[in-house]
């Protein structure tokens, strides 16, 4: 297919990579062109219009809501020609109600909408092994299968859009809170006197060790030790970002969610004394060396 793909940060460029390599025609925008670019075997674009013209899909993953805004409905937007027929894979991590307004624009135009926002980092983007939250009618869904397929290890039709924003928020709930958790556990066991890679090995064996620690635990071990936690997959502001999208979907359906309010509070404090371009994980080494030396 000819797939056109709206943001080249980290996920955008593995997305795109992944597709070029299962045999689709490519095409990239975005905002500083010299990222479109070094997209290699992927044809750059100057506008998101053309990615319209030359493409019978097109895939989005920005930043906000704003971002989709100015992208969708802008000057040279992907709304601004004729679109009609068109499919738009929305995979942004944004509020529902986001979602659901630009389906509506998106459908007022003759195209189909599903939104897919995706559990995992640029490594599962690039081998095809994401968890896809698809959200979307029946026949927009059946339609966009196949290619989110390449993309996605496990796919799950949520419901109508917004019930794939919503189930993102499901699973990403406890990974945010699981990064302050172990930061706290690793500041009470500061006196075990085991290697932080063995530790770090022991605790993803453990029942209260998620999936991610296997593939982050190494980092971890290296921060912990003042080394180099590798690539950053995804950074504190992304964390930050994301929770305090949970918190205003919760309070616009009553819902309380203490725990998520409290780790937003450690999250920002940990950015205030390291960086919001860290490494997520960062935040768990943080807090298991904060008051070091205050300890006898």
């Amino acid at each position: 297919m000819r797939i056109g793909v709206a943001g080249i940060g980290k996920m955008g460029a593995a997305i795109a990579a992944r597709l070029i390599e299962v045999g689709h025609d490519v095409a990239v925008w975005n905002r500083t062109p010299e990222k479109a670019k070094a997209v290699a075997g992927a044809k750059a674009v100057g506008t998101p219009a053309e990615l319209v013209q030359r493409c019978e899909a097109i895939i989005t993953i920005l930043t906000d809501a704003a971002a989709l805004d100015a992208v969708y409905k802008g000057q040279s937007g992907l709304l601004s020609g004729e679109a009609s027929g068109r499919l738009f894979i929305e995979m942004s991590t944004v509020l529902p109600a986001t979602e659901v307004a630009l389906a509506e624009i998106v459908r007022a135009k003759g195209a189909a909408f599903v939104e897919c926002p995706v559990g995992g980092s640029t490594g599962p983007a690039r081998q095809g092994k994401l968890i896809g939250m698809m959200g979307g009618s029946d026949a927009d869904a059946a339609r966009a299968r196949p290619i989110l397929e390449q993309l996605c290890r496990r796919l799950e039709h949520a419901g109508p859009v917004g019930s794939g924003s919503v189930l993102k928020f499901v699973i990403n709930l406890p990974l945010m809170i699981y990064w302050q958790a172990l930061g706290e556990a690793l500041a009470l066991g500061r006196s075990v006197q085991l290697d932080p890679a063995r530790l770090m090995d022991l605790l993803s064996e453990t029942s209260g060790g998620p999936n991610v620690l296997k593939a982050r635990g190494p980092g971890v071990a290296s921060m912990l030790k003042g080394g180099d936690p590798g690539p950053v997959t995804f950074n504190v502001d992304g964390g930050i970002k994301d929770m305090q999208s949970m918190l205003a979907e919760a309070q616009a359906r009553g819902i309380d969610l203490p725990l998520v309010e409290r780790t937003l509070a450690c999250y920002q404090e940990a950015k205030r004394h390291r960086s919001g371009g860290a490494e997520i994980s960062s935040v768990s080494v943080y807090w298991a060396n904060r008051g070091k030396t205050k300890d006898t």
